[in-house]
């Protein structure tokens, strides 16, 4: 009987080892577990790749952003970026940090960084183990200080964009070497300056219009100047001020001390009155087409300047009367009016009715310069009706660069110039009658010879890595 029993038990597991149904669940069994945890690992990954490409279209936009800005706000800007697409500093795990002082790949350390950061929790991937990579430290028992697992992924996107520029030709450059409101329009609604951005050192202000110059540009504040309007500029600097080191070093001794000057009735002496002879009589050559004449100058008849290679009339000590006449440069001649002296009790500038059209040289040493105030002259270089008395036709640069001017003529091109009139001065006043003919155009300015000034704005920003 025990026998038999044996027997059966015998057979009953032979039958088993035979029979092969259930061998796969057994094996799932086993296998299940590391499976979830490879699925669950794999679907995290998936996500974390998802959340950290939004991380980085966020951080790519905000670095943008802060970068175009280019201000004290920056930071602000890119914050505000980062939380349109989701992610709002300190909310929900995400910090938001911004920098302007991030490391170019150029070098420098003047990019602007944006790095997003965000914390989520792990799910199945901690099956097989995964602890994440966010810990903290603690002291145990034993009082020895471990690092401890949160069972939380730390995600971080990181963008760097650099600061491009735009570079804007001015027409009008207030130095505001006075510290005063660099330029102010009363009474403007008809002045065309298209083509002519205007740029103050200080700030401007434009009341009844806005000179129809495309920009308005000012270091401090501009109100109301330019259809684009732009405070907080960085300050132009004067380039043109190294240019009295052509002024001939003898071109003062050579007057001998002697400077006639009008009285208030206008008469002058009649050496210093011109006939329509150039150059005029009383002038002392220096040579290369440059001449010297001492004191104030008058005309009596217009004249005209006819050198083809460019004529330069330094006046020492004087002014110009055109006492109702013209000055006129030939076709394909030009003429640079250079006014020095002493800084005494003169007066260095143009004056009285008539016309100067004249344009500026095209080449040479005072290539593109029409009007030149020696840069040490700080008294008597005040202009109180520009353009107006007398009437400016004018290709080229006028530089007063110490001068309060008032403009109140409509300035046009000289009748043999190219369209370009610039104006580098102290600071400006343009009443109702004030305009500058529109046609200024960088191109029409490099062919007269001018070597523009140009403000630099904050452009869009550009991602560099």
């Amino acid at each position: 009987m025990a026998s038999r029993t044996c027997l059966g038990i015998f057979r009953r597991l032979l039958d088993l080892l035979r029979d092969r149904r259930g061998n796969v669940t057994v094996m799932m069994g086993f296998l299940l577990p590391p499976l979830i945890g490879t699925l669950g690992l794999g679907y995290e990954v998936a996500n974390w790749y998802l959340i950290t490409r939004s991380m980085q279209n966020a951080a790519d936009s905000a670095a943008l952003a802060a970068a175009t800005n280019g201000t004290s706000s920056y930071d602000a800007e890119a914050k505000a970026v980062a939380a349109q697409y989701g992610f709002t500093d300190n909310v929900n795990g995400v910090t938001v940090s911004a920098s302007n002082t991030a490391t170019c790949p150029g070098g420098g350390n003047t990019c602007y960084s944006v790095t997003i950061t965000r914390t989520v929790p792990l799910f199945l991937s901690q099956v097989i183990g995964y602890p994440g990579n966010v810990t903290h430290t603690q002291t145990n028992a034993q009082q020895q200080t471990i690092t401890v697992y949160d069972q939380k992924q730390k995600l971080t996107s990181t963008a760097v964009a650099s600061q491009s520029s735009i570079q804007v030709p001015l027409c009008l450059l207030a130095l505001g070497t006075s510290g005063a409101q660099d330029i102010v329009t009363n009474g403007n609604p008809h002045a065309n300056m298209s083509g002519c951005s205007v740029m103050a050192n200080t700030s401007a202000r434009c009341n009844g219009g806005n000179l129809g110059a495309p920009y308005g540009l000012a270091h401090v504040t501009d109100s109301g100047c330019g259809v684009v309007q732009v405070s907080g500029v960085p300050q132009v600097a004067d380039q043109y001020a190294a240019l009295a080191g052509n002024i001939p070093s003898n071109a003062r001794s050579s007057c001998g001390g002697n400077f006639p000057q009008e009285d208030k009735h206008g008469n002058l002496a009649s050496t210093n009155v011109w006939g329509s002879v150039w150059p005029p009589a009383n002038a002392i050559s220096l040579g290369n087409n440059t001449w010297v004449v001492c004191g104030d100058q008058q005309l009596n008849a217009n004249v005209t300047v006819n050198t083809p290679s460019g004529a330069v009339l330094i006046i020492e000590n004087g002014q110009l009367d055109t006492n109702g006449n013209t000055m006129t440069t030939a076709s394909g001649s030009g003429l640079t009016l250079v006014f020095s002296g002493d800084n005494g009790s003169y007066t260095y500038g143009p004056t009285g009715g008539g016309t100067l059209n004249i344009a500026a040289p095209t080449s040479g040493a005072w290539s593109g310069i029409a009007i030149y105030q020696d840069p040490s002259l700080t008294n008597g270089v005040n202009m109180s009706a520009a353009g107006n008395s007398p009437t400016w036709k004018i290709s080229g640069l006028i530089y007063m660069p110490h001068s309060t001017v008032t403009l109140s003529g409509a300035v046009d091109k000289a009748d043999n110039g190219q369209h370009c009139f610039v104006m580098v001065m102290d600071s400006i006043t343009i009443n109702g009658t004030g305009d500058v003919l529109a046609g200024n155009t960088p191109a029409n300015c490099s062919a007269a010879g001018v070597n523009l000034p140009y403000a630099t704005l904050p452009g869009r920003g550009q991602l560099v890595n």
